[in-house]
């Protein structure tokens, strides 16, 4: 059965648009009306991701300006009205789900890619999109107790996946550029940190922190060529390599003779049924309701709708502990938590 207001008289919401590479406004627009099996959702906030990053720098293919909320995916809120046939979730239900323009005070989401949020989480921002993608990453690797696990990378996704990786009793060591990064790495379980500074000198590091086997499971979780070359070098005869990293910016090379000579096998965790991208938002949340993980400290910067600017800046900057920035319905100021 439709929700209260359906099919009630259109109102207005509030929505970020991306004008042009590095410019957005705050705009008035119709409030979306949902279709058949769909919600609408009165968003308390959605998180800033890595992948906007692509369209923020206004490349060739991108036109501007983008649809209002556009590049917003990582959403949670209250549902607000139901279409036609919408089921599982009734008007008032607090969820997460993975939209398409969630920079903005409204969205319609699928509920088949909407997950239920517990009242152990009440008052919580919960991105659950991208804590979905953590756990079906962590799950397509297949760590074991007792293997040593390298993450190259330790933003919000890194950080997330050390913290899993130890949990599950592997010996995680942590590669990345900042000093603040590998010392949250340990804050996640990391028993060892290499700082991603010179190409040999980490080969031979890993060399030496694993008597020369390296290690049986690598999760790349950049997204650049050198995180991937790094990775097969760092990944042992007949381990497993991970490739979390969002590659959105061109073909990429792989030393194909290592590749055949080590013997590994190569996963890419990017998942697209949306039955596995819902049912990794549902562990991450169980998971942190139950106490299992703890994403709270990772979100470390909240800024107002019309910052998304600044918001989409910092994760592109990374400014002195950052790790990941939410947009905030609700008068937040722009600040470090």
């Amino acid at each position: 059965m439709p929700g209260p207001d359906a099919t009630a008289p259109q109102g207005a919401m509030t929505a970020v648009e991306v004008t042009a590479p590095g410019a957005v406004r705050l705009i008035e627009a119709d409030l979306p009306r949902p279709g058949p099996g769909q919600m609408r959702v009165r968003l308390e906030g959605c998180g800033v991701c890595a992948s906007n990053l692509g369209p923020w720098s206004g490349p060739e293919w991108q036109q501007f300006p983008l649809e209002p909320g556009a590049l917003g995916h990582e959403g949670w809120g209250i549902v607000e009205a139901l279409g036609e046939g919408a089921e599982g979730f009734p008007v008032g239900s607090r969820v997460a789900f993975q939209g398409m323009h969630s920079f903005a005070s409204h969205d319609i989401a699928d509920p088949a890619l909407t997950v239920a949020l517990p009242e152990a989480l009440a008052g919580q921002p919960v991105p659950a999109e991208p804590l979905g993608c953590a756990m079906n990453i962590f799950r397509r690797a297949q760590v074991r107790p007792g293997q040593t696990v390298v993450i190259i990378g330790i933003g919000f996704l890194g950080a997330l996946l050390t913290q899993l990786c130890a949990q599950a009793g592997a010996r995680v060591i942590a590669i990345s550029r900042r000093e603040e990064s590998l010392a949250l790495a340990r804050r996640m379980g990391a028993a060892e940190t290499v700082p991603m500074h010179d190409h040999w000198e980490i080969i031979e590091a890993l060399r030496g922190l694993t008597d020369g086997r390296f290690a049986d499971v690598v999760i790349e979780a950049v997204g650049k060529q050198w995180p991937l070359d790094l990775a097969a070098e760092l990944t042992a005869e007949g381990g497993r390599l991970v490739i979390a990293g969002y590659h959105q910016d061109g073909p990429r090379q792989v030393n194909m003779q290592l590749w055949n000579w080590r013997g590994f096998d190569a996963v890419n965790a990017h998942e697209r049924d949306p039955a596995v991208v819902r049912q990794g938002m549902e562990d991450a949340v169980t998971a942190w309701a139950e106490g299992r993980i703890d994403p709270a400290p990772l979100f470390t910067h909240d800024f107002a709708p019309e910052q998304l600017d600044a918001a989409l800046d910092a994760t592109r900057d990374k400014p002195e502990g950052f790790v990941k920035a939410l947009i905030r319905f609700g008068g937040v100021e722009g600040e470090a938590r």
